[in-house]
Parts: C-alpha cells; structure tokens; sequence
C-alpha cells in the first residue's frame, strides 16, 4: 500500500516544478504516484488548460537511499484518447515531398495533354478521310456530267446530221418542183390541139 505521506511528499515536490512552466489555474486535482522499474517515480496531475483535453501534467522524481527526493523533468503528456499534434517533420523534407508531389502532377497534366493531341491528329485524318472521299465523289461527279455532255453532244450531232438530211430531201423535192413548173411554164398560152395538127400535117407532107 502506498505510503500516503511519501505521495503528499512528491505531489507537494512535483506541484512547485510545475509551477516554474505554467500557472497555478492550468494545474488540475493531483491524479497519481507510480512507481517505475529503474527507482524514479511518475506524478501526475490534471491539465485544466483549453484545447488540451486528456493531456495531463507529469513530473519525473527519483530518490537516492538517504537522500531527499529531487525533480527530473516536467512536461505535459497526453492521454488515451488525446487529440495529437501530426510528427514534426523537418522543413527539408517537407520541401522535397512537396517538389516530388508536383513534378508527379505536371507528369500527369503532360499525359493527358499528349492524350488530347493524339485524339486531335485522328480527328484530322478522319477529316481528311472523308474530304478525300468527297472529292471522289465530286470527281465521279463531274465525270458523270461530262459524259451526259458528251451524250447530249452526239444527241445534237445527230439531230444535225437528221436535220440537215431533211433540208437535203426538201432541196430535192423544191427541184423536182421547179422542173415541174418550168414544164408547165413551156406549154403555157399553146394551143395543144392545133400543135397536134401542125404536127400531123409536116407527117403527111413528108410521106
């Protein structure tokens, strides 16, 4: 059983130590005296201090056989459960994390931006592809229209060619026709039948 003069001894000890490294109203109830294994002796006491909860105040005593009690250290310790402050970590470290995370990053940005230009350029050649396609098509297109020309060409060649026949037979028949009117022209205002006589009479003469 502890020996309750020995824990009035180092509370009363361990409360003027903290007292040098923080003030009385931060001081709480006094918790515990345990006893460690290599002879020194822990006291705790309650930390009243704000956005500190759960941390408690600890003072480390040792006592040599003969001798009067004497303070090792104070500090303020936190508890099960106490919300922790994340491990220093020193600046050059910080910095290099810090480098390495953003070389990582414009890493990725270049990827991507290698991405987006490759899916560009197949964008073109399919642009491309289907321009050349259209102008096939508006080559055959034209080659189409040419041939229709050449077609309607020779349909006017020979529609020329029937047409000038016609003219051809309507000369031919306007002669035949003349010919016929010269005939008519040659026995106009003659008598036939006193031609015939005439004729008859040279025959009879003759004979």
């Amino acid at each position: 059983m502890p020996d309750a003069s020995r824990d009035e001894i180092y509370f009363a000890l361990a409360r003027e130590a903290l007292l040098e490294i923080t003030r009385d109203d931060t001081l709480g109830e006094p918790l515990e005296v345990v006893d460690e294994a290599d002879g020194t002796a822990t006291v705790r006491f309650a930390n009243t201090l704000p956005g500190y909860p759960g941390w408690k105040w600890t003072v480390s005593v040792a006592e040599v056989d003969g001798e009067d009690p004497t303070v090792l250290e104070t500090e303020l310790v936190p508890g099960d459960g106490s919300l922790l402050a994340p491990d220093w970590v020193p600046w050059a470290e910080r910095l290099a994390e810090y480098e390495a995370s953003q070389e990582a990053l414009h890493a990725a940005e270049g990827e991507h931006d290698g991405d987006d230009e490759s899916d560009d350029d197949e964008s073109d050649d399919d642009d491309d592809d289907e321009s050349d396609d259209d102008d096939d098509e508006s080559d055959d297109d034209d080659d189409d229209d040419e041939s229709d020309d050449d077609d309607d060409d020779d349909e006017s060649d020979d529609d020329d060619d029937i047409d000038d026949e016609s003219d051809d037979d309507d000369d031919i028949d306007d002669d035949e026709d003349d010919d016929d009117f010269d005939d008519d022209e040659e026995y106009d205002g003659v008598d036939v039948e006193e031609a015939e006589a005439a004729l008859d009479g040279d025959a009879d003469d003759e004979e």
